[in-house]
C-alpha cells in the first residue's frame, strides 16, 4: 500500500516543477474524452526532462503507475490512470526550434499543435497531420496516439511526421529514436528478428491502421525505424521528453469542393474514386450533423469535403473543378474564400462534439470513435454497420476521414444502466469482428486505451498480441507506464465514468429543457473534446490561412490563467465528482468547486461555442445558488448581487448627485468599496442624475422634430434596463429618438400590475387601477442570477411577467438595449421559471435593437456614417442573441470594420471583485484594448454592453457607445 504522504513529500524533494495531490488537481484528470474515469493519485507539470527522470525514479520505488497525458482528448481512455499523471502541458510545452531549410522542429511534447502551425506558417511550411483538435491537442499526444487529421490523405500520420525522439524509459534510461535501431532498448532487435514472418504478415495494410504496436516499423525492409515504432504507444514504452518532426510545405491557395450526395454510403463508395486526383482531403459528413441554415451546402443526405491545393487560387480553384466533374454527387459547390472555408470546416471540427447530441435530444457516446477498412471497401462496411446497429437497436451518425476508409460515430449506447451496458458489450464484440472481416483495423486514429485494447486478439490473433506483450516487457519490465493499455488491458465495460452518477435526478432551480431536467445529464455534456482550452481560437484547419484568427468567446478565464480548472471542461469535471461523491464529497459545499467556479465570468460562451452547448454560468448559478444556502454570502453578492435595489433606492430618494459626490472623495470611496467587496482598483461607476424613466416621464406629447409618427407604426415596448434606467440613460434616449425615426411606436413596460390594460405610454395613470394595483418596475434578474441569488431572482421575475402580462397581450416585441439583459430574458428567465408559460412568451418577444429595427421599421434607411468602426461584440450576444442583424444595419449605416470577438473581462461584478481584477485586465487584454489602441483616429468605438463602456472607460481612457447613441447623434447630423 503506498503512503500517499510519503510519495507526495518525495516528489517535491526531487521534482521542481509542480507536484499537486489536492482534490482539485486530481479530479481534473479522472476523465478524458473517452467513456472512462480513473481517481490519479497525484498530478505532476515536470520542468524538463530531469523531472520526468525524478518521478519515474520515485514512482519506480513506490511501484506507482505514471501516465504521461498532453492535453486530454484521448477519447479511448489511454489519458486517464490511478497512479501518478504527469501534465506536460504547463512547462514543457515550448517549441525549441525550427529549422527552414532542413523543414524540421524541435519541439516539446506539450506544445500545442496550433503554436507550431503558427509558427511555420510564416516560412510556408506546417506539419502535415491536423486532429480536429489541433487548436488544443499536444505533439507529446499526437505521437503517443499517432494522431493523423483531415490532411493525411496527402500527408499522412504523425508516424509520418516523426524523424527522431526522446524518451525516458521506466527505469531511466534515456533514448534516443530514430532509424536503423537507433535508441532501441536491449532485447528489442533480438524480440523483433525472431519473429520476422509473423510481422511480416500479421498487419493489415491500410493507411488508417493505428492499433497495437507499430512493430512491424522495425522491419529491415521498413528501415528499422524505432521512432515510427514508437508512435501510437500510447505512453505504455516510455515517456517522450523531446520530438523532432518534418515539416511539409503548405499550398499557397486553397479551395473546397463541396459534393452532396444521396447518404453516407453514396459518398463513401464516391471517396476512394477521388483519391487519384491528388486532393489534400476527403472528409464526410452526414446532413444531420450540419446545424440547420448553419452554412449554405448542396443538397443531399451527406457531403464530401474535398479540399484542393495549389500555387494560386486560379490551381487550386481548377482542381476542384476537376474533382467536382469527376465526382458524380446530386450537387456540388466550390468555395474560395477563406471566410466560407473557415465556416465549413468549424462544422466539420465541431462534428466529435455535436455528434454527442442525438436529433431526437438524446445523448451519444464514443466508444467506436474511429474504425478503419480499406477506403475501397468503406462503402460495403457502412452498410454492414448501420444493419449492425439496427440489430442491437443504436443509433448513430457516421462521419470522418472517408478518403483513408476512417469512420467516426458516437454511438447512443446506454452506459447508466446494467442492460445497456451489458449490450455496449456485445455490441463492441460484434462490431470488431466486423471491422477485421473487412480487412480493417480497431482503430484508426485514436488509439486502443481501454475502449479495444481487449478486444486486439479478433484483429491480430493471440500470438501476435503475445509478441506486443514481450516487446512491452523488453521497453517497460516493471509494467509502470500506463498499465492496462494495449496489452494486459482492463475489460472495456468497466471504469464506465458513468458509473459513479448518481441515479435520481439532484433537486435544481433550473429547469434545464434540453436535460430532460437532470442537472447530471446537464454535466454529463461535457466530453471532453476541450475546445474551451483553445488560446487563440482557430477555426480552420490547423495550417490553413486564417486559422487562428477568427476566435468566439469561451473560455476567457483559461486564456487568461491556462489553468484547466479555469477552463469550461476544468469545471465541468469538478462539478461531475461533485455529483460522483467519491472525490469532491461536501458536494454543494465544496470548496473547490467554489474556488474552480469563482473565475467564470459567466459570459455564456459555452453555451454557443462548446460544441454541445455546455452553459456553465447556469451551472455556476445553481452551484452558488446551493453553496450560500442559509450562509453569509461575499459581500459583492449583496452590493452588485443586489445594484437594481440600490439605485432604485437612490433614484426615489433623489441621492444621485450626493452618492457621486461622496463617491469621489477618496477616503469614503475606498471604505464604500471595501464594505462592499469592490477591489480598490475600480472607480465606481456614477449614477445618472436623471434617470431613464424620469426623461420619458417629462418628454410630453411634443418631443421635437424628427422623431417619427406617435400613431402609427407598429409599437414597440422599450425595456428599461437597470444600467440604462440609472447609469446610461442616454443610451435609451438614443434608442428611443432612432426608434421614432424609423417610424415605430415606442412604449415603455408597465409600472402597474392592470390585468386587460392596453400598452400606452408606460405610465399607467388610471385611478381605478391605481385603487388595486400595485407599484413595480420590470427587471431581468441578471444581477440576481449571475451571484446565484436564485430565490430572490425567481420572486423579481415573477413580477416581471405580472407587469408585463398586457404587452402579452399584443404582438408587441420587447427591445432590450443591454445584451446581458436581453440574453437574461431569452434564456435564464424560461429557465428558471420553467413552470410558468409566461416567461417562455416573454423570452420569444425579445429583440435587440438592430433586431427591432429590422423587422418591424424594413423601409427604414439609417443615417449613413461612412467611418470606421472598432469594438468588441458583447459576449452574450455571441452566445445567445446573435449580432447578424447589428452587422447588417452597421454595414447600412457605413460603419466599416469588424468588431472583436471574446470578452471584455468586467462581466458584471465579476471585474469589481477582490480576487478577479488581474483576470479581468488580461481578459480586456487579449482582444478588446488591443483592436481600441490599433483604431483610426477618425473611428468610433462601439460597446453595446455597459460592462463593456466601462472597461473601456477605466482601462483604456476611452468613451465606447451603443449602436444606438451612434445613429442618433448620424441623425442629428442629417437635420443640422
Amino acid at each position: 500500500m503506498t503512503d500517499l504522504q510519503d510519495l507526495e513529500g518525495e516528489l517535491r524533494r526531487v521534482v521542481r516543477g509542480d507536484v499537486d495531490f489536492g482534490v482539485t488537481a486530481r479530479a481534473l484528470v479522472t476523465m478524458d474524452a473517452s467513456n472512462y474515469r480513473r481517481v490519479p493519485l497525484g498530478v505532476v507539470a515536470p520542468r524538463d526532462a530531469d523531472d520526468v527522470a525524478a518521478v519515474l525514479e520515485v514512482c519506480r520505488s513506490h511501484a506507482v503507475p505514471v501516465v504521461a497525458r498532453g492535453g486530454g482528448t484521448s477519447v479511448a481512455g489511454q489519458a486517464t490512470g490511478t497512479g501518478v499523471v504527469l501534465d506536460f502541458t504547463r512547462h514543457m510545452n515550448r517549441l525549441v526550434s525550427l529549422d527552414t531549410g532542413a523543414r524540421t522542429a524541435v519541439v516539446q511534447p506539450g506544445l500545442v499543435l496550433d503554436r507550431l502551425q503558427e509558427a511555420a506558417a510564416p516560412h510556408g511550411l506546417r506539419l502535415g497531420p491536423d486532429p480536429s483538435t489541433h487548436s488544443r491537442c499536444t505533439l507529446g499526444g499526437m505521437i503517443g496516439n499517432n494522431s493523423c487529421g483531415s490532411h493525411s490523405v496527402a500527408w499522412g500520420t504523425t508516424a509520418d511526421s516523426v524523424r527522431e525522439l526522446s524518451v525516458l524509459t521506466a527505469r531511466g534510461e534515456r533514448l534516443r529514436l530514430a532509424q536503423g535501431w537507433t535508441g532501441a532498448p536491449d532485447g528489442l532487435r533480438t524480440l523483433v528478428e525472431g519473429d520476422l514472418a509473423r510481422l511480416r504478415t500479421g498487419f493489415p495494410d491500410l493507411p488508417r491502421r493505428i492499433s497495437g504496436y507499430a512493430l512491424d516499423a522495425l522491419l529491415p525492409e521498413n528501415g528499422a525505424d524505432v521512432a515510427r515504432s514508437f508512435c501510437g504507444s500510447e505512453g505504455t514504452l516510455g515517456i517522450l521528453t523531446e520530438a523532432v518532426v518534418g515539416l511539409v510545405e503548405a499550398p499557397r491557395a486553397r479551395a473546397l469542393a463541396v459534393l452532396g450526395y444521396a447518404d453516407e454510403g453514396a459518398a463513401a463508395e464516391a471517396a476512394a474514386g477521388l483519391l487519384p486526383f491528388g486532393p489534400l482531403t476527403v472528409e464526410g459528413m452526414a446532413a444531420d450533423l450540419v446545424p440547420p441554415a448553419a452554412v449554405d451546402l448542396p443538397r443531399g443526405g451527406a457531403r464530401l469535403f474535398v479540399e484542393t491545393g495549389g500555387g494560386s487560387a486560379d490551381e487550386a480553384h481548377a482542381r476542384a473543378r476537376t474533382i467536382v466533374r469527376a465526382a458524380d454527387a446530386l450537387d456540388a459547390r466550390v468555395v474560395t474564400d477563406p471566410a466560407g472555408q473557415r465556416a465549413l470546416w468549424r462544422v466539420r471540427e465541431d462534428a466529435a462534439g455535436t455528434a454527442t447530441r442525438m436529433p431526437g435530444g438524446g445523448e451519444a457516446w464514443p466508444g467506436w470513435e474511429d474504425c478503419a477498412v480499406p477506403p475501397a471497401r468503406l462503402g460495403r462496411y457502412l452498410r454492414d454497420f448501420r444493419g449492425l446497429l439496427a440489430r442491437h437497436g443504436l443509433r448513430g451518425t457516421p462521419y470522418g476521414h472517408f478518403g483513408d476508409g476512417c469512420i467516426h460515430v458516437r454511438i447512443d449506447f446506454d452506459l447508466l444502466s446494467q442492460a445497456g451496458v451489458a449490450r455496449f458489450r456485445r455490441f463492441s464484440e460484434e462490431l470488431a469482428e466486423l471491422v477485421v472481416s473487412h480487412g480493417g483495423s480497431l482503430s484508426g486514429e485514436h488509439g486502443d486505451g481501454q475502449a479495444r485494447a481487449e478486444l486486439l486478439p479478433r484483429m491480430y490473433g493471440t500470438e501476435l498480441v503475445a509478441l506486443f506483450e514481450r516487446a512491452k516487457g523488453v521497453w517497460d519490465p516493471d509494467d509502470l507506464l500506463n498499465p492496462g493499455m494495449l496489452v494486459r488491458p482492463a475489460p472495456l465495460d468497466t471504469n464506465l465514468r458513468f458509473s459513479v452518477l448518481p441515479r435520481e435526478p439532484v433537486d435544481v432551480e433550473f429547469g434545464y429543457p434540453s436535460d430532460g431536467g437532470d442537472f447530471a445529464a446537464a454535466v454529463r455534456r461535457c466530453v471532453g473534446v476541450a475546445k474551451c482550452r483553445t488560446t487563440a481560437g482557430a477555426t480552420g484547419p490547423a495550417g490553413a490561412p486564417g486559422a487562428a484568427g477568427e476566435a468566439g468567446v469561451m473560455c476567457p478565464s483559461f486564456r487568461a490563467t491556462g489553468r484547466e480548472e479555469h477552463s469550461t471542461r476544468g469545471r465541468a469535471r469538478l462539478l461531475h465528482e461533485m455529483l460522483a461523491g467519491e472525490l469532491v464529497t461536501d458536494g454543494w459545499r465544496s470548496t473547490e468547486v467554489r474556488d474552480a467556479l469563482d473565475l467564470c465570468l459567466s459570459c455564456k460562451g459555452c453555451r454557443s461555442d462548446c460544441p454541445v452547448e455546455v452553459d456553465m454560468a447556469t451551472y455556476k448559478a445553481e452551484f452558488l445558488h446551493h453553496h450560500y444556502a442559509g450562509r453569509r454570502r461575499p459581500a459583492a453578492h449583496y452590493s452588485m448581487g443586489r445594484l437594481p435595489v440600490w439605485l432604485r433606492w437612490a433614484a426615489r430618494l433623489r441621492a444621485a448627485a450626493a452618492v457621486n459626490a461622496l463617491a469621489s472623495v477618496g477616503p469614503l470611496a475606498r471604505l464604500a468599496k471595501r464594505a462592499g467587496g469592490i477591489v480598490p482598483e475600480r472607480a465606481l461607476p456614477r449614477l445618472a442624475r436623471e434617470t431613464f424613466s424620469a426623461w420619458w416621464r417629462g418628454r410630453g406629447a411634443g418631443s421635437g422634430p424628427g422623431l417619427g409618427s406617435r400613431d402609427s407604426g407598429d409599437l414597440v415596448v422599450l425595456w428599461p434596463d437597470t444600467f440604462t434606467e440609472h447609469l446610461s440613460p442616454s443610451v435609451g434616449r438614443a434608442a428611443v429618438r432612432v426608434l421614432e425615426a424609423a417610424g415605430l411606436r415606442v412604449a415603455l413596460p408597465p409600472t402597474l400590475r392592470m390585468r386587460g390594460r392596453p400598452v400606452g405610454d408606460g405610465r399607467s395613470r388610471s385611478a381605478a387601477a391605481l385603487a388595486t394595483a400595485r407599484r413595480g418596475r420590470v427587471c431581468c434578474g441578471l444581477t440576481y442570477v449571475s451571484t446565484g441569488q436564485l430565490d430572490h431572482a425567481r420572486v423579481v421575475l415573477r413580477r416581471t411577467l405580472d407587469l408585463m402580462e398586457p404587452v402579452l397581450e399584443t404582438a408587441a416585441p420587447v427591445v432590450v438595449l443591454e445584451p446581458s439583459c436581453a440574453a437574461a430574458l431569452r434564456t435564464d428567465l424560461p429557465e428558471l421559471l420553467h413552470d410558468d408559460p409566461r416567461a417562455a412568451r416573454l423570452a420569444a418577444r425579445v429583440l435587440t435593437f438592430a433586431q427591432a429595427l429590422e423587422r418591424h421599421a424594413p423601409d427604414w434607411t439609417p443615417p449613413r456614417l461612412d467611418r470606421p468602426a472598432v469594438g468588441q461584440t458583447h459576449c452574450h450576444q455571441h452566445a445567445v442573441l446573435g449580432d447578424a442583424a447589428e452587422r447588417r444595419l452597421r454595414a447600412a449605416a457605413g460603419l466599416i470594420g469588424d468588431l472583436s470577438g471574446g470578452c471584455c473581462g468586467l462581466a458584471g461584478d465579476f471585474g469589481f471583485t477582490a480576487g478577479r481584477f488581474e483576470v479581468s485586465v488580461a481578459c480586456a487584454e487579449e482582444r478588446l484594448l488591443p483592436s481600441v489602441r490599433a483604431a483610426p483616429e477618425a473611428a468610433v468605438i462601439l460597446a453595446d454592453g455597459y460592462s463593456c463602456r466601462t472597461q473601456l472607460e477605466q482601462l483604456a481612457g476611452v468613451r465606447g457607445r451603443h449602436l444606438a447613441e451612434v445613429l442618433a447623434e448620424g441623425l442629428e447630423t442629417e437635420e443640422a
